[in-house]
């Protein structure tokens, strides 16, 4: 069976609302995360979190429980980030209308927007910057949340489509030089 969190009850009662709370209390702090280290920018990331809100709650009648949740999570951020990227002047669509999530949604970028300006490391930082939106997410999704290959592939994959776990390792080996590079000629590296 797939591990599904602090969800998988409210997912096996079949209530979508109590699973979406769970997955924003357990996992939205490192999904906004994940999104202001792509996005490069706090106020951008706010939005884009707010938009994989509406869609993990959308998104939660139609969950095929296929892949941890947690896994399914990121790939819905990853596709909120990248529709941001695209077109980041679109037009709103319409707001999530449940307050209780709004509020928790709130909670969680407040806090999080704050510990991250609180442990921010300038050099690293400065070179994640350099980094194009896939690279970083690769970066993060391995590195910095222990995805497995198989997990970062199918958070990358358009839908219908499969990422290649081989090609994925081999893209990340070259970032891991190309980040080497870069700290060298920072001087973070000797």
């Amino acid at each position: 069976m797939t591990d599904h969190g602090r969800a998988a009850p409210f997912l096996e009662a079949g209530d979508h609302r109590g699973a979406a709370e769970a997955v924003l209390r357990e996992y939205g702090p490192q999904l906004l995360g994940y999104l202001s280290s792509i996005l490069r920018n706090d106020a951008d990331a706010a939005e884009v979190f707010s938009q994989f809100t509406e869609d993990l709650w959308r998104g939660l009648p139609g969950f095929r429980r296929e892949c941890p949740i947690r896994v399914w999570a990121y790939r819905l951020a990853w596709h909120a980030a990248a529709r941001h990227l695209r077109d980041p002047y679109r037009g709103r669509g319409r707001r999530l209308e449940t307050h209780e999530l709004s509020r928790i949604a709130d909670e969680v970028r407040s806090s999080a927007l704050l510990g991250r300006r609180e442990a921010r490391q300038r050099g690293i930082d400065r070179l994640r910057a350099r980094l194009q939106p896939d690279e970083q997410t690769l970066l993060v999704l391995r590195l910095d949340r222990g995805l497995s290959w198989r997990e970062v592939a199918t958070v990358l994959a358009d839908e219908g489509d499969a990422v290649d776990e081989p090609a994925l390792r081999k893209r990340f080996e070259r970032l891991k030089e190309k980040l080497a590079r870069m700290a060298r000629e920072e001087g973070l590296l000797e």
